[in-house]
């Protein structure tokens, strides 16, 4: 299982209001226009790496050898085989509070008919439009509701990539027979007849939208990079000081090369020097974004320095004892 650090992602309208604002007098005459803000911005995420988008989570139910991919699909991290248990399910922690067993709001006491509020002293005339709608013994009830949450997967083996199919019309039919996790006592095939042109017996392979794997039924973990987006449709991006500060800067580079390639009312020279300085901003500002996606969080610390405590622990003697207690890891 591996580790990372899940950013905080946000919407990318402050920095397109923000070039906006700076470049006014640019935009306010038309020279340029912010249709190809959203592309700029994929183009980032791209150059930075599967580091700037988000990760998330999907479990995939495998018929006949594969699944759909869900929509915001980007590429596969992690791809665990799951195998199903018998458990009793657990409630959760969080409660709801209603006043109505369904989720229609109704209104119990007091009971208000025709603009005339009910009570004791009314209910009993008949001239009243009361009469005959109250009912004193019914109390006002508040349902407590919690939900249940099924656990009866747990996590095997984890699957590794490969090529399942040499052509993306190819099929996985010709392993119907032999390769089932569903027939008890069958012997498992050799690879090289089960699986033609894939690296390995659980190797898993994404084409055409769809998970492919080498047996017919089973229940994947999918942990995948994803692409998220905001109300308005622009795609989200980290909330980290310098990648935002990295797409700012590429944003004002490429107006810049935009009004080098058209008529303006500045001079060529002037645009070509404005062109080379937000080139040489927007480059450092890769830099600095790239080194700040790599550093490492206290968690990733901690477990860089035990893995180097324990790296030469193999390598020791089996009777060795003066090692103040720690033990070998091997």
């Amino acid at each position: 299982m591996s580790y990372y650090y899940k950013y905080n992602f946000v919407s990318p309208e402050p920095i397109y209001a923000l070039v906006k604002e700076e470049f006014k007098s640019y935009f306010d005459t038309g020279a340029v226009d912010d249709l190809l803000f959203p592309t700029y911005l994929d183009k980032c995420l791209r150059k930075l790496g599967r580091a700037t988008y988000v990760i998330a989570e999907q479990v995939l139910y495998i018929e006949d050898f594969e699944a759909r991919l869900p929509d915001n699909f980007f590429a596969a991290r992690e791809a665990w085989m799951l195998a199903e248990i018998p458990q009793y399910p657990y409630q959760t922690a969080n409660s709801f509070y209603s006043q109505a067993a369904t989720e229609t709001t109704i209104q119990v006491a007091p009971l208000i008919v025709d603009g005339t509020e009910c009570t004791a002293g009314n209910c009993e005339d008949p001239a009243s439009p009361c009469y005959g709608h109250c009912m004193p013994q019914i109390i006002q009830a508040v349902y407590k509701t919690n939900n249940e949450v099924a656990r009866s997967y747990r996590r095997e083996f984890l699957l590794l990539p490969g090529n399942i199919s040499a052509r993306s019309n190819c099929t996985v039919d010709y392993n119907t027979a032999a390769w089932d996790f569903n027939s008890p006592g069958a012997a498992a095939p050799s690879t090289a007849s089960s699986t033609p042109f894939s690296s390995s017996a659980n190797s898993f392979d994404i084409r055409d939208n769809k998970f492919v794997t080498n047996f017919r039924n089973g229940t994947v973990q999918l942990l995948f990079y994803a692409t998220d987006y905001d109300c308005s449709g622009n795609q989200l991006v980290p909330d980290n000081y310098r990648i935002r500060e990295f797409v700012e800067a590429f944003i004002k580079f490429k107006m810049f090369e935009i009004l080098t390639n058209q008529t303006n009312d500045e001079t060529f020279q002037q645009l070509q020097q404005k062109l080379a300085y937000y080139k040489q901003i927007s480059e450092e500002a890769f830099i600095m974004a790239d080194i700040e996606i790599k550093k490492q969080d206290a968690y990733a610390k901690q477990r860089r320095i035990k893995n180097d405590l324990n790296r030469f622990n193999m390598y020791e003697l089996p009777n060795r004892t003066n090692r103040y207690g720690r033990r070998r890891n091997n």
